[in-house]
């Protein structure tokens, strides 16, 4: 959704600014931790580094869902919750806590504090759900209260990969994982449906956008499902079944929003492409559990095609809007489009192609991704921590 508008291209203040919404802290410090963090894992995939007490695939997948996702989660949560109910959202001290917090969550997940780390990590998004819920109840705002318990139910989620772990349950910590993707699709899949068709219709004079209300039904409804099979570990050709219908009902829902009308306008575009990988996603899914493919395929092409690419589009068009510019991507944008973009092409589709050199690809990838979000923090770390240029608050 569109939550602000700026027509201003240069500050008139240089005042300092982080700590007046929520989308600027987060959106700083998960930009840099994309990029870092990427870093640290191509090191621990050559043999040159030890990440902990969690395996460094699981602290991989964990750090990508519950540090990166989540934190971009919590930015934009924070803006857009005070701009659905005209109620203030954390900003000065309690906002600094709760990055704190965050921060707490990245340093000890490393060290030998298992147990503190468990608590730091669970403890963030069960935050971030209380600094969204007093507004929303306040207002009334019936209609996004499961924000609330989805961000509750991710706090649950990383908890249950910790205790797991360290207490070597028989149930695999993985499982937690699995289940935290599926809610981070569930909340994609939702908040698409509402924003991408609008964008598009807003921006695209003529695009003709279309939603329809069963294959809307569908797509959400074969997520939920999807969600309750990961969770109670349902295998075989039940899954198989809701993935391969999940698939085709994403597949037409994105065909509906008229993407082919998006290649002029990259701001709308990124996001069109981000969702292509949500049925590809399914689809390889599908395939993986029919042992046509590797599981990490699909996974991948969630996190890095899926997420990835809608997080870098509304992280560019939500601190363009509430710092008061112009809602237009600029040739920076679109190189942190294609960067990000091109790292779900390796890393999904270049191991399908030259599997032999499937080393090659992840480090690709890795290169790729962590490019895209290191410029986009270069590019953003001064709007970000600046007041807005058209003097608004926020």
């Amino acid at each position: 959704m569109q939550l602000s508008n700026g027509e201003n291209a240069e500050p008139k203040s240089s005042r300092f600014a982080l700590w007046q919404l929520g989308f600027r802290p987060f959106y700083l410090l998960a930009s840099v931790f994309a990029a870092l963090s990427i870093v640290l894992w191509a090191a621990q995939y050559l043999g040159w580094l030890n990440t902990g007490y969690l395996p460094g695939p699981l602290w991989h997948a964990h750090e990508m869902l519950y540090g990166f996702t989540v934190a971009v989660m919590a930015g934009f949560l924070f803006t857009a919750v005070r701009n659905w109910t005209d109620q203030p959202t954390p900003t000065g001290g309690w906002l600094m806590a709760i990055a704190a917090l965050w921060i707490c969550g990245r340093v000890l997940i490393v060290t030998r504090f298992a147990w503190l780390s468990a608590l730091a990590n669970a403890a963030f998004p069960i935050a971030v759900a209380i600094g969204i819920a007093i507004p929303l109840v306040r207002s009334r705002n019936r209609r996004n209260y499961f924000f609330i318990a989805l961000l509750v139910a991710f706090g649950l989620a990383t908890f249950y990969v910790h205790a797991a772990q360290i207490l070597g349950w028989q149930t695999p910590a993985w499982l937690g994982i699995r289940v935290g993707l599926d809610f981070a699709l569930l909340i994609m899949t939702i908040m698409a449906g509402r924003v991408i068709p609008m964008f598009t219709a807003n921006a695209i004079p003529g695009a003709n956008t279309r939603r329809h209300l069963l294959v809307e039904r569908a797509s959400i409804a074969s997520v939920f499902l999807l969600t309750a099979l990961d969770a109670l570990g349902v295998d075989g050709a039940l899954l198989v079944t809701v993935l391969v219908l999940a698939a085709l009902s994403h597949g037409v829902r994105w065909w509906l929003w008229a993407p082919g009308k998006t290649f002029r306008t990259p701001l709308v575009w990124v996001l069109h492409a981000a969702c292509a990988w949500i049925p590809i996603h399914l689809a390889l899914r599908a395939a993986s559990a029919l042992q046509l493919v590797a599981l990490p395929l699909a996974t991948h092409a969630l996190m890095v095609g899926a997420i990835g690419g809608l997080t870098i589009g509304m992280m560019t068009r939500t601190a363009k809007g509430h710092t008061g510019r112009p809602l237009r991507a600029d040739a920076a944008d679109s190189v942190c489009y294609g960067l990000i973009l091109a790292a779900a092409v390796a890393r999904v589709i270049g191991p399908l192609l030259l599997p032999a050199a499937y080393g090659a690809w992840v480090l690709i990838s890795a290169a790729l991704w962590s490019g895209g979000f290191a410029l986009y923090a270069l590019r953003y770390s001064g709007p970000l921590t600046h007041s807005r240029v058209d003097g608004r608050p926020g």
